[in-house]
């Protein structure tokens, strides 16, 4: 099913490794490397007041506040809605301003965005204006809703408008804007933009007594949402994220330091890593197996002893989280290897599932069927909702679009996506579906082709090579990782590991290279008589020992 993987080298004829990964990233002119390997808060950071509405929004806001008006703030659940959505709490609070109220949809029941229920209880709470992150772009329903109750709405958002505007007092989204200069920001770094527009004017009314440079402390949510939320980490994003480490290295939030304490971390040595592989899943763990305001509370509370109750029930979550996946996903590999035949795309489900996991279950199928994988479960509403995921082949995005007689709603991008179907229409998915890849597949390519940065050796992973690869850091979307190719390697030894040994470790005698979720058989070129690696090369810092490793992307065999 999945194309062939080719791997190409780049040009490698710079004369550093530095350079040779800024001009694979399309970063040559001096400037534009000075700016990538030292971002500077001032200068990177645009101006807030560039965004349309934002004198709009910040005066509303303003004159709320003076008039003692009530205030609500609508965020997402997941972990760009909720760090956002603790910013503009620690404003509020910092200025201290109280009549304000911060509500996180629970994902089961109400589903995502800002919803038309929320609005019934907002007017019921007496709330004079609503300031929606993360979402409300495209709640055309909710914004109706609130109209019609005359209640104001500032939508702080990330995502794309689609054909309608969006009826709200204000709107501050940097892709429904041709005048901000940088369209990637996530929800939290919109909001970070609001709070410091909101400081700004704050000191012309001389309302606002916070120590200069205050705001910064916030970094740490905007850093943690802006990795978590996979934007592209150029431009101001690429500040944002650097700074926002930087902070979060500092961070003050007594939540954050159980959390990283439970999980064997060490603060001041966090990286983009922990934040995908620790903290965001936790944070997301609140709205997938409970309520959210779980993560919200562990991120704003400044007491000690609700912070570590917090992180206590939140690591249960997550194990929760783990068990239930885990429990759903043999169950579907039960139901598969009693077909005859397992179809190009697989549609799988159980009317008993949140649809808040099975996204987790279809990635774990891409993994061992090598196909896209759609599976589905019921929400509290009574609705079929699922996520798909595809394996490289076709996009999930061009897949729905041909199957949407048999959808009620999806969206998405190519890797990834979220859909809607009733009853009746879940019968006919998989074959919808299915008939949609056969149609699609005469387009599709044979060969993936993927690029490697450099060729090197065991022995080139220094102290000063790893000095170097930090300088490109934070990786992530825009600003990829690292990959290299290690020729002809001879293992020493080959192990799996883990608890149901799910996992890879290959020995040499300078460092060891991993694998999570891949056993040793599934390497068909792993040999101890020699083999080529792709792996990124990467410091682990678990329970506060250093480790420098590889991170193994494929095994290809010995040239």
């Amino acid at each position: 099913m999945r194309p062939e993987k080719v791997y190409t080298l780049h040009d490698t004829s710079k004369d550093s490794l530095i350079h040779t990964l800024l001009a694979n990233r399309g970063i040559t002119e001096e400037k534009d490397i000075e700016g990538f390997l030292n971002p500077d808060y001032d200068t990177h950071l645009h101006d807030p007041f560039l965004m349309s509405d934002m004198e709009k929004a910040v005066s509303r806001t303003w004159d709320a506040i003076e008039n003692e008006e009530h205030i609500a703030v609508f965020s997402d659940y997941d972990c760009d809605g909720i760090p956002g959505g603790v910013v503009l709490h620690d404003f509020f609070k910092a200025i201290g301003y109280e009549n304000f109220q911060n509500y996180i949809p629970h994902r089961h029941e109400e589903g995502y965005g800002f919803n038309a229920g929320a609005v019934t209880k907002f007017k019921e709470d007496g709330v004079n204006l609503i300031i929606t992150i993360d979402c409300g772009t495209v709640d055309h329903e909710a914004l109706a809703a609130a109209k019609e109750a005359n209640i104001p709405v500032i939508i702080v958002d990330h995502h794309e408008s689609g054909e309608e505007t969006p009826d709200a007092f204000a709107l501050l989204n940097p892709k429904c804007d041709d005048a901000y200069p940088f369209k990637g920001l996530c929800a939290a770094g919109v909001t970070y933009k609001f709070v410091q527009a909101l400081i700004t004017e704050g000191r012309k009314r001389e309302r606002v007594e916070l120590p200069l440079g205050w705001e910064k402390w916030l970094l740490d949510m905007v850093g943690v949402a802006t990795i978590a939320d996979m934007v592209p980490l150029t431009g101001e994003n690429r500040a944002l994220a650097h700074y926002g480490l930087k902070v979060l290295h500092k961070s003050r939030r007594p939540g954050l330091h159980h959390l990283v304490r439970k999980n064997g971390l060490r603060q001041h040595m966090l990286t983009e890593d922990d934040i995908g592989f620790t903290i965001a899943p936790r944070v997301n763990a609140a709205s997938r197996m409970d309520t959210p305001e779980d993560a919200f509370t562990l991120l704003s509370t400044k007491d000690e002893v609700e912070a570590g109750t917090r992180a206590a029930h939140l690591e249960k979550l997550n194990k929760e989280r783990k068990t239930t996946v885990a429990v759903m996903s043999r169950e579907l590999k039960r139901r598969l290897e009693k077909l005859s035949e397992i179809p190009n795309v697989i549609v799988i489900g159980n009317p008993e599932w949140k649809p808040a996991l099975v996204g987790l279950s279809a990635n774990s199928l891409v993994e061992t069927y090598q196909r896209p994988v759609f599976v589905w479960g019921r929400d509290g509403q009574g609705v079929i909702k699922g996520s798909c995921r595809s394996d490289g082949s076709v996009s999930v995005v061009d897949l729905m679009q041909e199957a949407s007689h048999a959808l009620l709603g999806f969206g998405g991008h190519k890797e990834a996506g979220g859909f809607s179907t009733s009853d009746e229409q879940v019968h006919i998915l998989s074959d919808a579906l299915n008939e949609a890849y056969e149609k699609l597949s005469a387009t599709l390519s044979e060969k993936e082709e993927i690029f490697v940065d450099a060729d090197i050796q065991l022995e080139d992973i220094t102290e000063s090579f790893l000095k170097d690869l930090k300088t490109l850091a934070p990786f992530g979307m825009g600003n990829p990782k690292p990959l290299f190719r290690l020729k002809n390697v001879k293992p020493k030894k080959v192990e799996s590991f883990g608890k149901g040994g799910d996992h890879t470790k290959i020995y040499f005698d300078t460092i060891n290279a991993i694998a999570f979720f891949k056993k040793p058989e599934e390497f068909t070129h792993l040999s101890t008589d020699g083999c080529t690696l792709i792996a990124h090369v990467e410091e682990s810092f678990f329970m506060g020992r250093k480790e420098v490793r590889l991170r193994i992307v494929d095994v290809l065999p010995k040239v």
